[in-house]
């Protein structure tokens, strides 16, 4: 078998056709593959829920923008195109007349085969201009009603389901989970448009309780640490109204929604993309107020927010109050939480601790943002206010002594954005209430059609505190950092097409695991051949370089030691006929410590898509082998997964991982999915070992089945 996949890797890059072809959409973007597996990276988080980070493209997938009648800020939602090239689409309709063809994109400046392919999928060519002003009547005629239901379970027998009287319990009372093994998820949505939506999701996680006449465990000293938080029902729910470009309301959000300005440093309430093979990606194009359809149980606010627009100028307002996860500290005599620890953000509730902590305390989240916008500048002022119903004491230590220990807390900052012939100038200035600051300043040029150069210079004070930060940094949060971020993009030919960056920072103040102010580099380098549309391949290497204690004991002191990890990457997808694609990836990464240590890994997977137009059934396979030396060599690969389901986990060790995902359209209106993976280990007898996810033995399989009604 793992000669076999090596001879298709061999076959799948030597067998590319090289001839001319016409342009046609991608099925698969490499680009925000790529940038959702440096997300998971950086966060440490293989189960994150991008829905709305992506939810904007499957929305234009499903109503493709005009582009002879649209706006800036509708195309800035897309995430694939720079200001640069929104401006030159914008100049040549306003000196050419409204677009023709799709194809006539090739004669404007920045828009090469590359970057019209990424955008087919999600924009037309059209005369017919579609008006916000609507009857309520039309809108129930041309709606759209969709129901997804989805289960998911991992097969083998887990530790945290396994039985335990309760006297091993009470030692150990967060050893088991409350609920079942099974994951399930439910969704309601109506759309109109790009204009109206509604909706509700809910969500139940392993080891979470669905129905309470089913707790595995009913002792009195289980319930009285439960504190009445159990209930029937899914464990999270979700629910939205949304209105967009109705008169002179841009957008009006009722009950859960995201808000995003500027370039992330005041307000940002979601994921963002940050750095990657896509050098522009750097700048941030904030959505404002937009629905929150995601089941992360955190990233996102309750209540109600509105955008009005009027000419040039915009204003928001936006008001959030939920009760969100904590530890707690200190309790009063009746039993109501005095203060709390630290914020939980993880999002479970199957365990007894967990439940303890659920919903602790109550965060009200307030502001507004009031911005000018023309089409080759604009600039806005953002405010938020926090506050928590309970007071936060931390536990303080010498790294984290400048963390957000207050019942309060005000962010305000500044953001603009100016073009400048191929010039795109941005950046914000935000400050704390305790007075800590943080500054972006950045530019893209487009010195020619060719060549694309992007520059980005942060400073974020070590004090400067926000929970709803997420400006570009190496850092999860925009403080404790600065950095100069320099980028590249060549195109020397049609086929060929060179990406680079350099980034150099450096950490004010010491870091969980990093007892001093540190330094460190990370570059990037990836050259991509496209000869035709059935052929794409490219070559990656990324390396990073950053300190951390010593695991030596010298005189109880730890210093601190440089680590370098490198990434070597190999990618191919070739499309043999129309309906049978293939792909497949080698990647090799190196760890090297300063104190003598070397570590090493290599991942390579073949993936084989069948997709025929016009047929009911499509299917993805892919078969992958690892091998890495321990944890730190770890490699995060995406898997191709069904619609709302991001998968991105970290190979390591050593073994093999086999998934096969089914799509079949029952009927026009009825679409069924199922999956089935497993990975097996060659050098493990259990699996996660020690965690209430053990397994014992070394095989851990997964099936998932979702199905999807339109109507």
């Amino acid at each position: 078998m793992r000669f076999t996949l090596c001879l298709l890797f061999v076959l799948n890059f030597g067998s590319a056709s090289f001839g001319q072809d016409t342009i046609i959409p991608k099925t698969e973007d490499n680009d925000v593959q790529q940038q959702l597996e440096n997300i998971a990276e950086n966060t440490q988080n293989e189960d994150a829920d991008y829905t709305n980070l992506l939810d904007a493209l499957h929305q234009f997938k499903e109503h493709p923008i005009n582009l002879n009648n649209t706006t800036k800020e509708e195309l800035q939602q897309l995430q694939l195109l720079n200001d640069i090239q929104i401006n030159n689409l914008f100049t040549h309709i306003k000196k050419n007349g409204r677009l023709i063809t799709i194809y006539e994109l090739q004669g404007i400046n920045d828009f090469d085969i590359q970057t019209i392919r990424k955008i087919l999928p999600y924009v037309r060519v059209s005369d017919n201009f579609s008006s916000s002003h609507f009857s309520v009547r039309e809108m129930f005629k041309d709606d759209s009603h969709t129901v997804l239901l989805r289960y998911a379970r991992t097969i083998e027998d887990q530790t945290g389901f396994s039985s335990i009287d309760s006297a091993k319990l009470y030692s150990s009372q967060n050893s088991r989970y409350i609920g079942s093994p099974d994951r399930l998820y439910a969704r309601y949505r109506f759309t109109y448009s790009n204009n109206v939506s509604w909706g509700i999701t809910a969500e139940k996680d392993q080891g979470e309780l669905f129905f309470k006449n089913n707790q595995r465990f009913n002792y009195d000293w289980y319930e009285q640490g439960l504190k009445g938080n159990q209930k029937t029902g899914f464990d999270f729910y979700s629910a939205h109204f949304y209105l967009h470009n109705i008169r002179f309301i841009k957008s009006l959000a009722i009950g859960d929604y995201q808000a995003t300005f500027g370039q992330g440093l005041t307000m940002w309430s979601g994921y963002s993309f940050g750095k990657s093979s896509d050098i522009m990606s750097t700048k941030k194009s904030a959505t404002g107020i937009k629905p929150y359809t995601s089941v992360d149980e955190n990233r996102f606010l309750r209540g109600a927010a509105t955008t009005v627009k009027f000419k040039k100028f915009e204003a928001t307002g936006f008001y959030s109050q939920k009760y969100v996860d904590a530890n707690v500290a200190d309790t009063l005599e009746n039993g109501e939480v005095a203060a709390i620890s630290s914020l939980q953000e993880t999002g479970y509730h199957s365990t007894l601790g967990e439940i303890a902590d659920k919903h602790t305390t109550q965060q009200t989240i307030y502001g507004g943002n009031i911005a000018y916008k023309a089409t080759q500048f604009s600039i806005g002022v953002t405010a938020a206010h926090y506050v928590l119903d309970t007071d936060l004491k931390r536990s303080l230590s010498t790294y984290n002594q400048f963390d957000y220990t207050s019942r309060t807390n005000t962010n305000i900052g500044i953001d603009y954005n100016l073009v400048i012939r191929n010039f795109n100038f941005f950046g914000e200035e935000a400050m704390s209430a305790n007075g800590g600051k943080a500054f972006l300043n950045g530019v893209l040029v487009s010195l020619d059609p060719r060549l694309s150069l992007s520059v980005t210079h942060r400073y974020y004070d070590r004090n400067y505190q926000n929970l709803l930060s997420n400006g570009f940094a190496e850092n999860t949060m925009a403080a404790n950092e600065k950095g100069l971020y320099v980028g590249i993009v060549a195109k020397p030919a049609t086929k060929f097409s060179f990406t680079a960056y350099y980034d150099r920072f450096e950490f004010l103040w010491m870091k969980n695991g990093v007892n001093a102010p540190s330094t460190g580099t990370d570059y990037m380098a990836q050259l991509n051949f496209t000869p035709s549309r059935r052929f794409d391949a490219y070559f990656k290497i990324r390396s990073r370089t950053k300190f951390k204690n010593t695991a030596a004991d010298i005189d109880e002191i730890d210093f601190i030691v440089p680590f370098t990890q490198t990434n070597y990457r190999i990618n191919t997808s070739f499309t043999t006929i129309p309906s049978i694609k293939l792909k497949n990836r080698l990647e090799f990464v190196d760890y090297k410590v300063d104190d003598g240590k070397t570590m090493k890994g290599f991942m390579i997977y073949q993936d084989i898509t069948y997709s025929k137009v016009g047929s009911k059934f499509s299917a993805s396979l892919r078969y992958a082998l690892f091998q890495t030396d321990n944890y730190d060599t770890r490699i995060y690969v995406y898997e191709n997964d069904m619609p709302g389901v991001y998968s991105i986990p970290a190979y390591y060790y050593r073994g093999s991982k086999f998934y096969i995902l089914l799509d079949y359209n029952l009927t026009r209106r009825i679409e069924i999915w199922v999956r089935y993976s497993q990975t097996v280990y060659d050098n493990k007898k259990v699996i996660s070992e020690g965690s209430l996810t053990e397994i014992k033995g070394n095989t851990k399989s997964e099936i998932k089945a979702q199905v999807r009604f339109k109507f």
